[in-house]
């Protein structure tokens, strides 16, 4: 059975690749909104980023240390002890250039990351339609093997029938001939015909 084809938005396709850069860029904006209305050069501020993102730093290597080793935990914690401290540092600082240069290495790693996850996605995805396929063929084969199976078969079965009525009709027809002599065909080693005996009682 055919799987239907569906075709994905481009937007769909684009929107995985994209999100590393539209969470960094969104923590980095909020960060400077956080700036303009009071966070710069606070320390009181600055401190619970740096215990948040020290909390969160602390999850994700107690996630990843773990004996089920959670990598998406783990991975989840990390991002967001990065996040909290790109948020921090944009909100403390007084100057653009040291939030922009956080940003664009928080956004290196994080597609450094995401790639590593796209990989095995993507290879798992192969190897899934490198299977579907392979079960297609199978299957395929299968069905062209029993096509041919069954077309001998009816091709056998209309033989026989064919030969069993030339037969019946040259056994009648040859009884039917003027001065047929059974025995004549019998010594020659020709079938002979069936003979109906009635036997009469006395």
């Amino acid at each position: 059975m055919n799987e239907p084809i569906v075709a994905r938005h481009w937007l769909a396709l684009a929107a995985p690749k994209a999100a590393p850069a539209v969470a960094t860029s969104t923590v980095l904006i909020l960060g400077r909104i956080w700036n303009a209305n009071g966070a710069e050069h606070s320390v009181g501020n600055a401190a619970l980023m740096v215990v948040l993102a020290a909390g969160a730093a602390a999850a994700g290597a107690f996630a990843s240390a773990g004996r089920a080793g959670d990598s998406v935990i783990a991975g989840t914690a990390f991002a967001a002890s990065g996040g909290l401290a790109l948020a921090g540092v944009a909100g403390y600082a007084d100057g653009i250039s040291l939030p922009l240069l956080l940003w664009v290495l928080a956004t290196a790693v994080a597609y450094g990351l995401a790639a590593r996850y796209w990989r095995t996605d993507r290879r798992e995805s192969i190897a899934h339609h490198r299977a579907v396929s392979e079960r297609r063929e199978e299957h395929a084969h299968v069905e062209r093997v029993e096509a041919l199976r069954a077309g001998a078969q009816i091709e056998v079965a209309r033989s026989g029938a064919a030969y069993a009525e030339s037969l019946a009709t040259a056994l009648i027809t040859r009884a039917a001939l003027p001065g047929f002599d059974p025995k004549a065909l019998e010594n020659a080693g020709l079938p002979e015909l069936p003979t109906v005996q009635t036997t009469k009682e006395h």
